[in-house]
């Protein structure tokens, strides 16, 4: 047994506990303090998150007795707190919480988020909250609110807020950039200008939370022919199942793509950017949108890179695919199943492209139907299953 004295809550208090146990423990059993909830019990879901000495730790993996002579604030000390006021009050508002088992340890990040971060966007709240896991919210309401507090606090101010902590630059913990797009195409915006060295970047590298696909198909038409092909931007979206462009302008576009997939649909409208280097035959794809139905959000680059096959009578076309997906559809998103489905999409992109070229319909749908018709992906599901019960068993056609 060990003897600590602590303040908890602006209370100073003197106890007795034994080494091994946690702060959690010690919160909740000797102190009463039920408000700190304790969740996975390994540090990772942050439902115990609690401030020592200001800072957020995980109650659940810190022994009591190295809290000793520090001060520990737990939800219930924030009763006078201007800003969890403001915070409580925007989690309600935005529908920030269902459940509430992980909300105590949620306003507690956000707390520390909005004083660290006054400038915060939505990339830098959803990397701080990463560490906090709701089973419930979809977090969509969770970083509305943290937004909404930000924005409140720059017209009305706290007078005596505490001086935010210092923060330690750490280039390996940047934000990814992510660009949310309306659902609404008439009000999304464009994406972003590229600038002179976007289209020199690496194919394929790899991103923090991004998923990279790489693949190719050969066209039998001559390179110059197919690259100008690829720069008319309807003919290409025709060559897309499910794809409607809605505007363009050369470089700059929006459209929506409606793809279903079994009993679950998304219709993700949004805005791109083509940047093309005619020299080299290369072009990136940039582009973000939304669904309509499942509010799933995605980011993704398509780069294609052209080369001459054949003494010039064909040219294969070399496809990254990298993509972010967050919300209720990124659970699909990474799976090897997704990667094989989305290596045969891109196989029928290039027949249609073939067909197109050689004057025909695109295989399976007309130019007036497949602009608007939704891409059932049943079909490619089912084959793409069946290729792979043939490896696993050594079958051959």
């Amino acid at each position: 047994m060990s003897v600590i004295e602590l303040t908890i809550n602006d209370r100073s208090v003197r106890s007795d506990v034994e080494s091994r146990v946690h702060l959690g423990d010690f919160l909740r059993e000797t102190h009463h303090l039920t408000g700190t909830h304790l969740g996975c019990e390994h540090g990772v879901c942050g439902a115990c998150t609690v401030l020592v000495d200001g800072e957020p730790v995980r109650s659940c993996i810190t022994f009591a007795v190295a809290c000793d002579q520090q001060k520990v604030r737990t939800i219930e000390g924030f009763d006078d707190d201007e800003l969890m006021r403001r915070l409580r009050r925007s989690f309600s508002i935005h529908h920030g919480l269902q459940c509430g088992y992980c909300t105590p340890g949620m306003l507690i990040t956000a707390s520390d988020i909005v004083r660290r971060f006054p400038d915060a966007d939505e990339a830098r709240i959803r990397l701080e909250l990463s560490g906090n896991l709701c089973r419930c919210t979809g977090y969509m309401g969770i970083v509305a609110a943290i937004k909404a507090v930000l924005a409140d606090l720059k017209e009305n101010p706290i007078a005596d807020a505490p001086v935010a902590r210092k923060v330690v630059s750490d280039a390996t913990i940047a934000a990814p950039a992510f660009e949310t797009f309306a659902a609404a195409p008439a009000s999304a915006p464009q994406a972003a200008a590229p600038t002179a060295a976007a289209v020199s970047e690496p194919a394929g590298a790899q991103r923090k939370g991004w998923t990279a696909i790489d693949d190719s198909f050969v066209v039998p038409f001559p390179l110059d022919q197919v690259w100008t092909f690829m720069g008319d931007l309807p003919s290409v979206a025709r060559c897309l199942p499910g794809a409607e462009l809605l505007d363009h302008d050369g470089e700059s576009l929006k459209g929506k793509i409606a793809i279903k997939f079994g009993p679950m649909s998304a219709n993700f409208a949004g805005a791109a950017r083509l940047e093309r280097d005619d020299a080299a035959h290369r072009a990136v794809m940039r582009g973000a949108g939304q669904d309509n139905i499942s509010r799933s959000r995605a980011n993704g680059d398509v780069t294609y890179a052209l080369s001459s096959e054949a003494n010039g009578a064909q040219t294969r076309v070399a496809v990254t695919l990298e993509y972010m997906l967050q919300g209720p559809l990124a659970q699909f998103s990474r799976s090897g199943l997704v990667k094989d489905f989305v290596r045969r999409m891109i196989a029928d992109f290039g027949a249609r492209i073939t067909a197109q070229l050689g004057g025909s319909d695109a295989p399976e749908a007309s130019a007036a139907s497949a602009a608007s018709a939704k891409f059932n992906a049943g079909g490619l599901v089912w084959s793409v299953i069946w290729s792979r019960i043939k490896q696993l068993f050594g079958k051959r056609d």
